[in-house]
């Protein structure tokens, strides 16, 4: 029962220590007050959420550069460096990312969390706006609006990985590559967060020029 109590506790402890560097982080970079205007995620927008990140055009697009880099240094070596071991690989990562995705949207459903990114509209400097970046890999929004630690994003980047443990190959299937695919993961999201950031910016002075 000692050893229940303490557990818990230590949890309670975890839980408010993260909060509270949730806040700093905040606080430094002036996020709450940037994703107010927007109305919170209804469940038809998480399951649009899902289904973007999970076969969007950008999802997509970074799945065949990593089965790429994986076929052209034949990781895993199960899977062999041919056009065959190609589509394994890319239809191991698209099956990777809808399971995250389909966690991630229901147990954000649940704890109330927003998966979505929100740019910041501040106007801010280019470094302020990469330390937005960042931090929102890092952050949700909760039904208030205000700024949380994305627990269902953590789970299910930690859950994912290690369920596919269970139907990858023998070489992959182990706590280190879980560990190393998770850290991907989180990567992955902020190079995602830094696409949404940035595309429409450059999006519009390369039409502009065009124009």
């Amino acid at each position: 029962m000692v050893t229940g109590l303490l557990a818990v506790s230590g949890r309670a402890g975890m839980d408010q220590r993260l909060r509270i560097l949730v806040l700093v982080f905040a606080a430094a970079a002036d996020v709450s007050g940037q994703t107010g205007s927007d109305p919170p995620i209804t469940g038809k927008g998480r399951v649009k959420w899902a289904v973007e990140n999970t076969v969007g055009w950008p999802s997509l697009a970074a799945g065949a550069i990593s089965a790429g880099w994986g076929t052209g240094f034949d990781r895993p070596p199960e899977y062999g460096s041919h056009w065959d071991g190609f589509g394994k690989r890319y239809g191991m990562r698209l099956t990777g990312i809808a399971t995250a995705n389909a966690i991630d949207a229901s147990l954000g459903a649940v704890w109330g969390e927003d998966p979505r990114y929100f740019r910041d509209g501040s106007g801010q400097p280019f470094g302020n706006r990469l330390r937005h970046v960042f931090i929102w890999t890092f952050v949700a929004r909760n039904r208030e609006g205000q700024p949380v630690p994305a627990y269902s994003r953590f789970v299910a980047l930690s859950g994912s990985n290690f369920l596919s443990n269970t139907w990858r190959p023998s070489s992959e299937a182990d706590t280190s590559h879980s560990a190393e695919r998770i850290g991907l993961g989180l990567l992955g999201r902020l190079s995602k967060n830094a696409f949404d950031e940035f595309w429409p910016d450059v999006k519009e002075r390369v039409f502009r020029r065009g124009r």
